[in-house]
């Protein structure tokens, strides 16, 4: 019987339904977790609710990072920013609460990679995870490829990821490793995901060229995902991905994982 457990992105999927309605259609496609990046607009009862209502335990969900719609993309390192990314971290923790979310993608944002701002990432880290034990959430980050997606993201391979986590030095801070990203920075995925296995927290996957689902890019979806089942990762894996037409019809994919006949 496979591990994989696979998560639909509702920022992404079941796009031709208002946000609070895709919980019903990824329960309905078969799904037995939820992510997003933003609950912010909605009251986070009401989200809980649609939740809730569907059965579906929500994953994972970003901090506030700024000004989306001017093109921010996270402002943890941003020295600048501080005291509203701290607020940020407030907010956060206070959706999580009510979701019941133990995780929470803190994104470091578009910023010169130096010491300086280095070293506001790390102490924002420092106090986020420092107050999200409190709430028992990991605070994951991410690194984001500079080539396609978000040219200029701080953080934007593993290895780097992986040394600040090392260096926060705190047990709910982890590797959010998303294999679309990371084909694009690194490949060599198989043996990538296998050395940072131990810090890895949650994964998340596309295929590539284009952010679509597996099957249809250069990734061999069925292959990896069979090699990471066999190392033993138990988290969930976000399906963050833009589907090339109706959400439904190109999950067949994914079928055997959200039956449980993958084997």
């Amino acid at each position: 019987m496979t591990l994989i457990r696979l998560a639909a992105n509702l920022s992404l999927m079941f796009t031709d339904r208002p946000f609070l309605e895709r919980f019903a259609a990824a329960a309905a496609a078969g799904f037995t977790g939820v992510e997003f990046m933003f609950p912010y607009a909605f009251p986070a009862a009401e989200v809980a609710a649609r939740a809730e209502a569907c059965g579906l335990p929500i994953i994972l969900f970003n901090i506030p990072a700024g000004d989306w719609d001017a093109g921010e993309r996270g402002i943890a390192a941003l020295p600048d920013r501080i005291e509203e990314q701290r607020r940020g971290v407030s907010t956060g923790l206070d959706y999580a609460r009510i979701l019941q979310c133990r995780q929470l993608h803190l994104m470091a944002g578009k910023a010169p990679v130096d010491d300086l701002h280095a070293g506001v990432l790390l102490d924002n880290l420092v106090y986020a995870a420092d107050l999200a034990a409190t709430h028992a959430v990991d605070i994951l980050v991410e690194p984001i490829n500079t080539r396609v997606d978000i040219p200029g993201y701080f953080l934007s391979h593993s290895r780097q990821a992986a040394d600040l986590v090392a260096a926060c030095g705190r047990s709910n801070v982890r590797l959010q490793y998303d294999v679309y990203h990371m084909q694009i920075m690194e490949g060599d995925l198989a043996r990538h995901v296998e050395a940072l296995l131990p810090i890895i927290g949650h994964m998340q996957l596309a295929d590539n060229p284009g952010r679509a689902e597996p099957g249809t890019g250069e990734i061999n979806y069925t292959w990896l995902l069979r090699h990471i089942d066999a190392l033993g990762y138990a988290g969930w894996i976000g399906c963050e991905y833009r589907p090339l037409g109706d959400t439904g019809e190109g999950l067949a994919w994914a079928r055997p994982y959200l039956s449980g006949t993958e084997n």
